[in-house]
């Protein structure tokens, strides 16, 4: 929404945030106790949970926001969203295997892009009732508190948070100079990366647009930066809805890790 010039997006953030705290507590009312988990794909389990907090999202985003494009995790894709430049790009739980198993480390993540950008973002980890948000050009936030990603530059014995699952072979130059803390979902991850909670996250997997589309944006709006991993910044609502790896830190030691990615790519192992 226009305002001045600038863009504020409050209507959007509300409908965020709204539908972030309402699949947060069909999440909870289902978390350690007794739900249906199917298989989508080998290694790609889905439940009760994730289908349920998808549609209350959808019903009060779609609700609201009719004409917007829509990318979610849960739902079958379409192209008419490409020829839209509003999207909105949802996990309803990011981190279900760790939801399954009882692992306080999953998050909802809604982003809403607007050209291939993300906007507005809300990370909502309701376990921990950590609740992210941020918008383009508004700063992010932890519970209504500013937050900022850490200043460290330094390789050599940054705290990165990673996959409870990387390869390990291509990961074990990271091991060597950094401390390392894994933790569950990506979207927890970039959104802690966002709070200074952690230097830096990456991964060599691929990735799917909805599982950081909302923690990119927290990120950048805390000062850091997330690229692929080849160096550049990451775009959303294409046809091709997979980012091949990401890394996320401060700008700086983003570059350093995104050279340290790529030439671990390289070697053949």
């Amino acid at each position: 929404m226009a305002v001045n010039g600038n863009e504020f997006y409050r209507e959007e953030m509300a409908a965020a945030e709204r539908a972030a705290r309402e699949a947060g507590s069909i999440i909870m009312g289902l978390f350690k106790g007794k739900f249906d988990v199917q298989e989508k794909s080998k290694n790609n389990p889905v439940t009760t949970a994730d289908i349920e907090a998808n549609q209350k999202i959808r019903e009060i985003v779609r609700g609201r926001f009719p004409k917007d494009g829509w990318l979610s995790e849960e739902d079958k894709d379409s192209s008419h969203r490409l020829s839209l430049s509003r999207v909105w790009v949802i996990d309803p739980i990011d981190g279900t295997k760790e939801f399954i198993e009882g692992v306080p480390q999953f998050a909802v993540s809604i982003g809403f892009v607007v050209n291939g950008r993300p906007k507005v973002a809300v990370v909502y980890n309701p376990a921990e009732d950590s609740f992210y948000k941020a918008a383009a050009g508004q700063g992010a936030f932890l519970n209504h508190q500013p937050i900022h990603t850490s200043p460290r530059s330094d390789i050599d014995g940054a705290l990165l948070l990673v996959s409870r699952s990387e390869p390990q072979r291509k990961f074990q130059v990271f091991v060597d100079r950094c401390e390392i803390k894994p933790v569950g979902s990506i979207a927890f991850r970039l959104a802690k990366v966002a709070g200074g909670d952690g230097d830096g996250t990456l991964t060599f997997r691929s990735i799917h647009e909805w599982d950081v589309c909302g923690g990119v944006l927290l990120v950048e709006e805390a000062g850091g930066t997330v690229v692929d991993g080849s160096g550049k910044q990451l775009m959303f609502n294409r046809q091709e809805i997979r980012h091949r790896g990401v890394v996320a830190a401060n700008t700086q030691l983003a570059q350093g890790l995104q050279g340290l990615w790529s030439k671990a790519m390289a070697e053949k192992v």
